[in-house]
């Protein structure tokens, strides 16, 4: 029975009722152990008995390590049903359980798989009870899913001591119960209680249901308080102590076991020499059903483990590891037994590391690299195995354990540039470019051959970030004194040199020498980035929009999620520069959140940044940080017509990778605030670059530079009004050209010009030009009336992406699999979009959308 908790259970049982209706609801509850947040997923269970298929697992601390361990544990109930997964879902998962091998177990397109098998089983509650210990491949899994919860008939609840796990999702605290509550508890639990016993456990208990439970015995006749948690511990304890010495020692066998297994427990339990019954007189301590041994609460199972002696559990850990099937627990359980350099347990949990790595459990492999370092003797053999442990754990996105494994790897080694590019690359992950710059250099200068060469190119990448051109012309001058990096040399200084210099001839030099850029590890892929990269700071928007599409729409098909933000970024910014802020916004929102999922924290801050920019140009004001966001200030000053001030800034950002595209902004508020000599400069560098680019839009907007500061600006109006490659910079010159005209008292002409410009301007949703647009129609003498709304405004970023892909033709699960999204969800948005577009069918819908 549960006492209390009426708040508590009004709100699970609210999502409940969303799930009934189709929505889907996740909550993780939080509170200090014992204080019953296990008996409010048990009422749940009990709740959702009628209607609902209830899946239910646990993190246990000895499988902390073992990847997807709680996972499987989980989805056990749902494994044959795999196959009605699309098929790289179902290779992925089979291979994380181990029921395939030779495939490749994606962490994220396994968090889809569990996605997909949940949706699929709606009505769904799925119960995951200790979740500060789930193996870390195991909770990515279930963020990534709880996540992209929307419209399933699903509902997640799950229980943490601690706010690390499962962080970001929504959280309910537990406090302990109240008086009334907690009496309520020890009568009908414990009855005829003294007193004075009764009182003093209800007080010292702060409403802890479990301290309620164990604690009479404990308190009585006890002076002085009993502290928690070693009160519950000490309770606990008591309770142990109590049972015949065989029911001890197949406890602590157990309670070391990393599962519970009956058999594998039984089978150390025989080696040991106890007999078959010795668990069974622990029962109530723990519960014993089918094949699976449960531990009442999980400080049962800490009391136990820590209550027996250092040399037996050695015994208990040597007997499981003899008795072990499973090569991985084997590895750990000789690890545990050993008591100094162990090469036999180490080279086990080498091994286990490696078939950690193959199902993409990276946190795993690090923590048993790790541990394998520490046992291995040769101390060679031991820098490496640290080596590698710091290489994994930064692939998992552990970049503070990846820094302190590179730190004691070091003290190993003489040499003092070993470990240099890991080293910054845990640099450059914590944000410090610099930092992870001069690693580099450093070590390159001492460095020879291909490793040089590696190394200045890391060097040059780094450079790149911190908008360093003097950091480029350093590894260019390196590179060139090498024979045969001639042209990697000449591609690094031509970068440099568009970075500041003649951007004109630095983006000749890019052009012809791109090709030997460093990117042949990464393939074909690495070769199409190259191509992109040239056509990006070339201004082929449109070129490089397309590749990345493909690129993307690759890494979608293979489930490369965690190359697609890098891949989404670039998109994205090519969509705001062709003017498809729409688009932008959708595909910035999918970034941020694949970013956020994945750990890049990079990519993560760039996506924001982006937002910030596009709510710039619709006249609001968002959070932000780096380049980007620094821009979307200076954006949103321009269009308030603050110009000073927007001047300023862009001034300050003069020096950025993107500055070149956004010197007319500069020039047009050089020219608004009356200081047209404070464009001189940039607009000569802006000159050599769009000669060399060739690209009409730059020509135009060059042009319309040129207007702003001619005393005769009529002809280059003209030039700049003709080139429709990125209608929004198009429209900008619309509006500048039917001002000026305004002004020469040729009103008709003016308002042919802003009508257009005022068009654009309202389908981009871009409020402070429209706004801008519509004062200019009415001083020409028209009332200035809104131009139609595009009706892909009112949908959602989410929604925008899902009927595009409709629009295609593609299924509801293709369309999920595309996205990251469950196939319900993805139905939920369509069905919103629908009316909002005034379609009701996909064939509507694609006339509408035309081609994609």
């Amino acid at each position: 029975m549960l006492y209390g908790r009426v708040t508590e259970m009004a709100e699970i049982e609210r999502l409940f009722a969303v799930a009934r209706d189709g929505g889907s609801g996740v909550l993780v509850v939080r509170g200090e152990p014992g204080v019953g947040k296990t008996a409010l997923l048990d009422q749940a269970r009990q709740e959702a008995a009628q209607g609902f298929l209830v899946l239910r697992g646990a993190g246990v601390a000895t499988e902390s390590e073992l990847p997807f361990a709680a996972l499987h544990q989980i989805l056990r109930p749902l494994l044959d049903r795999l196959d009605d997964l699309p098929e790289p879902q179902a290779a992925a998962m089979r291979t994380a359980f181990g029921l395939a091998t030779g495939g490749v177990a994606d962490r994220f397109m396994i968090g889809l798989a569990t996605l997909t098998l949940l949706a699929d089983n709606a009505p769904l509650l799925c119960l995951v009870d200790d979740a500060q210990w789930l193996d870390r491949a195991s909770a990515e899994a279930l963020l990534f899913t709880a996540r992209r919860l929307h419209a399933e008939g699903v509902v997640v609840l799950a229980s943490a001591r601690d706010d690390a796990a499962l962080a970001g999702l929504p959280e309910l605290r537990v406090e302990g119960l109240d008086r009334t509550a907690a009496l309520e508890l020890l009568d009908g639990s414990v009855p005829g209680l003294p007193p004075h016993v009764r009182d003093r456990v209800v007080e010292e208990s702060g409403g802890n249901p479990l301290a309620l439970l164990e604690l009479p015995a404990a308190a009585a006749g006890e002076p002085g308080p009993l502290p928690l948690p070693r009160r519950l511990q000490e309770a606990f304890e008591k309770r142990i102590a109590g049972l015949p010495p065989q029911a001890r020692s197949a406890l602590v066998v157990a309670a070391a076991a990393d599962s519970g297994e009956l058999g594998t427990i039984l089978a150390a339990t025989r080696e040991l020499g106890l007999p078959d019954d010795a668990l069974a007189q622990a029962e109530g301590l723990v519960t014993v059903r089918g094949a699976t041994v449960t531990f009442r609460h999980s400080l049962t199972r800490a009391a136990a483990y820590q209550g027996a002696g250092f040399i037996e559990r050695l015994a208990v850990h040597k007997a499981l590891a003899r008795t072990a099937t499973d090569p991985d627990r084997r590895a750990w359980q000789l690890a545990a037994a050993a008591t100094g350099p162990d090469e036999e347990a180490a080279a086990g949990l080498e091994a286990a590391a490696g078939r950690a790595r193959e199902r993409t459990g990276y946190a795993s492999a690090a923590a048993a690299l790790e541990r394998a370092a520490h046992l291995t003797p040769d101390p060679e053999r031991r820098l490496r195995r640290l080596t590698e442990a710091a290489q994994v754990a930064a692939d998992a996105g552990q970049n503070g354990r990846a820094g302190a494994l590179v730190g004691e790897a070091l003290l190993l080694t003489a040499d003092p540039d070993a470990l240099a590019t890991l080293r910054a690359k845990v640099a450059f992950e914590d944000g410090d470019a610099q930092a992870a710059y001069t690693i580099l250099i450093e070590a390159a200068v001492r460095a020879g051959g291909e490793e040089r060469t590696r190394l200045l190119a890391d060097a040059a990448r780094a450079a790149w970030t911190l908008a360093d051109p003097d950091g480029m012309r350093r590894v260019h001058e390196l590179l060139g004194a090498m024979p045969g990096q001639e042209a990697l040399a000449a591609a690094i200084g031509g970068a440099a040199e568009l970075m500041s210099g003649d951007p004109g001839e630095g983006l000749r030099i890019l052009r012809a020498n791109v090709a030997a850029m460093p990117q042949r590890r990464a393939g074909m892929v690495g070769e199409r980035l190259a191509t992109v990269m040239v056509d990006f700071f070339g201004g082929d928007f449109a070129r490089s929009h397309e590749t990345m599409r493909v690129l993307a729409a690759e890494f979608r098909r293979r489930g490369m999620i965690g190359w697609l933000a890098g891949v989404l970024g670039p998109l994205a910014e090519a969509e705001f520069f062709l003017g498809r802020f729409h688009e932008a916004a959708a595909t910035v929102d999918e970034t941020v959140r694949i970013a956020r999922d994945t750990g890049q924290r990079q990519r993560e801050v760039h996506a924001r940044g982006l937002l910030a920019l596009l709510a710039a140009v619709r006249g609001e004001e968002a959070g932000g940080e780096g380049e980007w966001a620094d821009r979307a200030g200076a954006l949103l000053e321009l269009a308030r017509g603050h110009f000073g001030p927007a001047l300023e800034r862009m001034e300050q950002l003069a020096g950025d990778n993107h500055a070149l595209y956004f010197v007319p902004d500069q020039v047009e508020a050089a020219v608004r605030m009356g200081s047209p000599d404070r464009a001189a400069a940039p607009l000569d560098r802006f000159e050599r670059w769009a000669r060399a680019a060739g690209r009409p839009w730059a020509e135009a907007a060059l042009a319309r530079c040129h207007a702003l500061l001619a005393e005769e600006p009529e002809p280059y109006f003209a030039l700049a009004v003709r080139e429709d490659e990125r209608p929004f910079e198009q429209a900008r010159s619309r509006l500048l050209f039917g001002e000026w005209l305004r002004r020469e008292r040729r009103k008709a002409e003016a308002r042919t010009q802003l009508r257009a410009a005022l068009e654009t301007f309202e389908s981009a949703g871009a409020r402070p030009w429209a706004e801008h647009a519509r004062n200019e129609l009415r001083a020409a003498g028209e009332s200035g009336a809104q131009a139609a709304p595009d009706a892909l405004a009112a949908l959602t970023p989410q929604e925008l992406q899902v009927v595009r892909l409709a629009a295609t033709g593609a299924t509801n699960k293709e369309i999920g699999a595309q996205l990251f999204l469950s196939p319900k969800t993805v139905g939920h948005h369509l069905y919103r979009a629908f009316p909002k577009l005034g379609v009701s069918t996909r064939t509507e819908l694609a006339r509408l959308l035309g081609p994609s």
